[in-house]
């Protein structure tokens, strides 16, 4: 991994709470679809976990900028993203992680809840772009509809590639879209939409909670430990 030093170019909404951040950098971050960062505001202490965090891209590998996406609370860390001028200089570590798209993967699914949508489109964003012929199964779960990320760019992915599919849920409130489902991502749920559970690879990114629930669920649907990938957002 190495040091890149990004410049800020923009920041998109994507829900009242998520926004996306956009650099582009001094020189090419080579990243796999599903690898993160560390954002450092404080070059004095690299150790700082107040103010240096890790974030998945949330963009493909081939595009000419990158893009971390956030839920934003009030801490100083977020604090230092709202209030990110254009041309403002950030400082990078990358790429880490190795939950990644690998393209002898014919068949994927990914099991997904809120903020843990942002490697989940740095891969799909990828496999469309490059017009891969991975078979692509996404099931995201959020509380309501409004709380749901990256909803249109999803749905484009979709609606313009015939092997992504996707599957949404809310736990909050019975959702007003008929194709969005009631309830959290089951066993049941999974078992309804693929028949073909034993030939996929299955990614669960997300906090620990999240991540602990949905690996049970792969286990009662008698998949292999080999079957899931899994990578933890911690100290987020």
């Amino acid at each position: 991994m190495d040091l890149f030093r990004g410049e800020f170019i923009e920041t998109i909404e994507r829900t009242e709470n998520v926004r996306s951040f956009r650099f582009i950098t001094d020189k090419k971050i080579d990243f796999l679809p599903g690898q993160f960062a560390q954002v450092i505001f404080d070059h004095s202490d690299l150790g700082d976990q107040q103010l240096n965090k890790y974030l998945s891209f949330s963009s493909s590998p081939d595009k000419n900028y990158i893009e971390f996406t956030k839920r934003l609370s009030s801490s100083s860390f977020c604090e230092k993203l709202r209030n990110l001028k254009r041309a403002d200089k950030v400082l990078f570590k990358a790429p880490l992680g190795k939950c990644v798209l690998k393209e002898e993967y014919k068949k994927i699914a990914f099991l997904i809840g809120g903020i843990g949508i942002t490697p989940v489109v740095s891969i799909l964003e990828y496999i469309a772009d490059r017009k891969l012929d991975t078979d692509a199964v996404l099931f995201y779960s959020n509380r309501s509809e409004s709380d749901t990320a990256f909803k249109k760019e999803l749905d484009d992915f979709s609606y313009l590639r015939g092997n992504i599919k996707i599957f949404y849920t809310v736990t909050k409130c019975r959702p007003l879209d008929k194709n969005c489902f009631f309830g959290r991502i089951s066993k049941e749920l999974i078992a309804n939409k693929l028949k073909d559970i034993e030939k996929r690879m299955f990614y669960i990114f997300g906090p620990p909670k999240m991540v602990e629930a949905m690996e049970k669920v792969c286990f009662e649907l008698e998949c292999s430990q080999g079957q899931i990938k899994t990578e933890n957002f911690i100290g987020y």
